[in-house]
């Protein structure tokens, strides 16, 4: 079965990077010259995704705005003779189908997701979490959509593993390896930000899901959680105490770009990725270390 669509959740206040985040979204603030949203919608679009749901709130708009055509921009572009930045810009308000909705209550990551039911309707679906960036040869989405395909269109989650001392900043899995696998596992439950000496495994979850549509049927039973909001955690194990529900560790480096220090670390990287800027960073940090240390 084929998954068509994916949800972002995009409806979060961004309140580590204020004063910034007063009149943009987080989602846009730049690594190098995309927005952060850029690099999830990107990820979607070349896993074989053909629709974004962004689940938004107020302010928000720029997101929607920056994924639709500029035909002034482009039209400018061209005329001064920018011919591969027109070509870019015009790629960029092509490369998805994009819908949104409002979260009207800051209610949780399961409440964020439940609010997609009604633009989902029968299909199973992708969960990406736009502050959680993955870089690798091979789409993360993809990854966990060829997983879910090998075992029955079953929902999967994507997990890495973590420092033992870490456990208590995820979502942890437990589960039991299929077929021998070390990297595939038949989940039995998942724990939130357990302490170390009570974590199950190091197996945590950043933020990528293929998720059955029946997911709804439990995010609609399960009561408030921890904060008092509506966990995705909790329907995701009522799910798995009844069906199949897989976890894979899916390979490619991570970026918690919604934490100063993840920003910081992403943007590094992502610059000595680039061979047309790798030199430039290198530069520019041992400038920095000389003058500071």
């Amino acid at each position: 079965m084929k998954i068509r669509t994916a949800v972002i959740p995009v409806a979060g206040k961004g309140t580590r990077f204020l004063p910034a985040t007063k009149e943009i979204p987080k989602e846009m603030i730049p690594i190098l010259t995309k927005p952060m949203i850029h690099y999830a919608v990107e990820e979607a679009v070349l896993s074989g995704i053909e629709q974004i749901v962004f689940v938004t709130s107020s302010g928000k708009t720029a997101i929607e705005d920056y994924f639709d055509r500029n035909l002034e921009l482009e039209s400018f572009l061209e005329k001064n003779n920018k011919e591969d930045m027109a070509k870019e810009i015009k790629r960029i308000g092509s490369m998805i189908e994009i819908t949104t909705v409002r979260q009207k209550e800051q209610l949780g990551l399961g409440h964020a997701i439940n609010c997609a039911r009604d633009l989902i309707k029968d299909e199973a679906f992708a969960v990406i979490l736009g502050d959680d960036l993955v870089r690798g040869n091979n789409p993360v989405t993809k990854q966990l959509m060829e997983i879910s395909a090998k075992n029955n269109n079953s929902s999967v989650i994507g997990v890495m593993e973590v420092p033992i001392e870490e456990t208590n900043k995820y979502g942890i899995i437990d589960g039991v390896p299929v077929n021998g696998s070390d990297k595939t596992y038949m989940m039995t439950r998942m724990v939130e930000k357990p302490d170390p000496k009570n974590a199950p495994t190091n197996l945590a979850t950043p933020g990528r899901y293929i998720l059955k549509q029946e997911i709804f049927k439990y995010l609609n039973e399960i009561p408030r959680g921890v904060g008092g909001e509506y966990q995705l955690t909790d329907a995701i194990n009522a799910m798995a105490a009844e069906s199949d529900v897989y976890a894979h560790i899916f390979e490619g480096n991570r970026f918690d770009t919604g934490s100063i220090r993840g920003y910081l670390n992403a943007t590094v990287e992502f610059a000595m990725m680039d061979e047309n800027l790798k030199g430039m960073m290198l530069e520019i940090c041992r400038e920095k270390v000389k003058k500071y240390e």
